[in-house]
C-alpha cells in the first residue's frame, strides 16, 4: 500500500521521500526515482530530520506503529494523512494537533475510510436511521483450508478476529464478540459470502451519536468463521505468554507466522475487494435507502492488489485535498468529516474513478 501511495503522489507531480526500517520495499521505489531512506520512523529523532521540508506526511504503517507515528508527526508540526488501523483512540491526539496547528486525517482507507466518507455525506443531508457496511478482501480462487489471503499486516487481520465489535442497536451502544451474528449474503458478482461482526465503526460511534443503528461486518467465504472460532477458542490468538521447553512465547505470534505463510499471495494470484454501504433514513419526508457497491479486482497491468488500490487511492485523494487547501480543519479528523462538503465528496468519487476504482450507487424509496 505504501508503494502505491508513493508512486501515485509522484505521478501527481510531488517530490516524495519514503522511509522504512526494511530495505526491501524501498528498493522498488528507488528504481522508480523516489528518494528513499532506511530508518526507524517510530524514533522521533530519526523521523525529525526527514520532516523539515515536508508539506505533508503520509502514514502507511502496521497498526501497532500508527499512533506513535501520528504523535511524532504532530509534534513536528506537520500535516498528515494516515491509513494505519491503530488499536488506540487516535482522537486523543486531537488537542495536541490543534495546539500545533496541524490537520491530520486518520483511518483514511477503504473501510474505515471511504465508507465513512459516504456516511458523512448523507448524514449532512438527511436524518440517518440506519448504517450498515459489509466489506472484505478475498482471493479469487478458493483454496482449502483457509480460503483467504492477507493483503495487509497479519497481526492487524488477526485483531479483527479477536477485538470485540462495537455497534449501535436502537440507540444503544452494544458490544458483541468478533465473528458473531454470522449470516449469508448474496453480492454480485461474487455470489454467496459470509458476514460477521467486526469492530470497524471506530470514530463513527462518537461523531454520529444520533444514528440509532450502525454496524460493520466483515465478509469471507462461507465456512471461514468456523475455523476462526476454533482457533480462537483453542488459544491460538492469545497474547498471553506460555512456556514451551523453557522459552516464553505468545501463541498469537506463532499463529501469525504460520498463517501468514499460508495467507501469502502467489505472484500471479488474483484477488478482489468487495464492499456494500447501506444508509437508510428520512429525506424530504420520505423514507429512503442509499446503497453503494464496490467491486474491484487485482490490476494485472500495474501488479497492484485491489486492497492496495482501494485503500491507497482513497488516501492519496485525501492527501491532495490537504495539499490543495480544500481541507483545512485543524486537529485530528476521522474520514467522515471529509464527506460533509459536496465538493470534497465529489472529488473523492472522481479521483477514485479515474484510477478505475468505481463505486456504483442507487436509491430506493420505501
Amino acid at each position: 500500500m505504501g508503494s502505491l501511495i508513493a508512486l501515485d503522489m509522484k505521478k501527481n507531480g510531488h517530490d516524495v521521500i519514503c522511509i522504512d526500517i526494511d530495505y526491501h520495499p524501498l528498493k522498488k521505489l528507488s528504481v522508480e526515482g523516489i528518494e528513499t531512506y532506511q530508518g526507524d520512523f517510530t524514533n522521533k529523532q530519526c523521523l525529525g530530520k526527514y520532516l523539515e521540508d515536508a508539506d505533508l506526511v503520509i502514514g502507511a504503517a502496521p497498526g501497532k506503529f500508527g499512533y506513535i507515528l501520528m504523535q511524532n508527526v504532530i509534534d513536528a508540526g506537520k500535516n498528515m494523512v494516515d491509513i494505519s488501523f491503530c488499536p488506540e483512540d487516535y482522537m486523543e491526539l486531537h488537542s495536541l494537533a490543534v495546539k500545533k496547528n496541524v490537520s491530520l486525517i486518520a483511518d483514511i482507507g477503504v473501510a474505515p475510510g471511504m465508507c465513512n466518507i459516504i456516511l458523512g455525506y448523507y448524514n449532512a443531508r438527511m436524518q440517518v436511521e440506519s448504517y450498515k457496511c459489509l466489506v472484505g478482501g478475498l482471493p479469487e480462487k478458493r483454496e482449502w483450508p483457509l480460503e483467504y489471503k492477507a493483503s495487509w499486516s497479519p497481526m492487524d487481520v488477526i485483531e479483527e478476529y479477536t477485538r470485540p465489535a462495537r455497534l449501535k442497536i436502537n440507540g444503544n451502544q452494544v458490544i458483541k464478540p468478533a465473528l458473531s451474528d454470522t449470516e449469508l449474503v448474496e453480492l454480485d458478482p461474487v455470489g454467496t459470502l459470509e458476514e460477521w461482526n467486526s469492530d470497524g465503526l471506530r470514530s463513527l460511534l462518537k461523531t454520529m451519536p444520533d444514528i440509532p443503528n450502525m454496524v460493520e461486518k466483515t465478509l469471507r467465504y462461507p465456512g471461514t468463521v468456523d475455523y476462526l472460532k476454533a482457533l480462537r477458542k483453542l488459544g491460538y490468538f492469545s497474547e498471553k505468554e506460555i512456556d514451551i521447553k523453557g522459552k516464553k512465547i505468545r501463541p498469537v505470534d506463532l499463529s501469525a507466522e504460520l498463517l501468514f505463510r499460508n495467507w501469502k499471495r502467489d505472484e500471479d494470484e488474483k484477488e478482489f475487494t468487495i464492499m456494500r454501504v447501506m444508509i437508510e433514513g428520512v429525506k424530504n419526508n420520505k423514507h429512503i435507502r442509499y446503497i453503494y457497491d464496490l467491486y474491484d479486482e487485482y490490476d494485472e497491468e500495474s501488479n497492484y492488489l485491489s486492497m492496495a488500490r482501494t485503500t491507497g487511492y482513497t488516501c492519496t485523494a485525501a492527501a491532495e485535498m490537504v495539499l490543495k487547501g480544500d481541507y483545512t480543519k485543524k486537529g485530528v479528523s476521522p474520514p467522515e468529516y471529509l464527506g460533509e462538503k459536496k465538493k470534497n465528496f465529489n472529488f473523492m468519487i472522481k479521483y477514485l474513478s479515474e484510477r478505475k476504482v468505481t463505486y456504483t450507487s442507487r436509491s430506493e424509496i420505501f
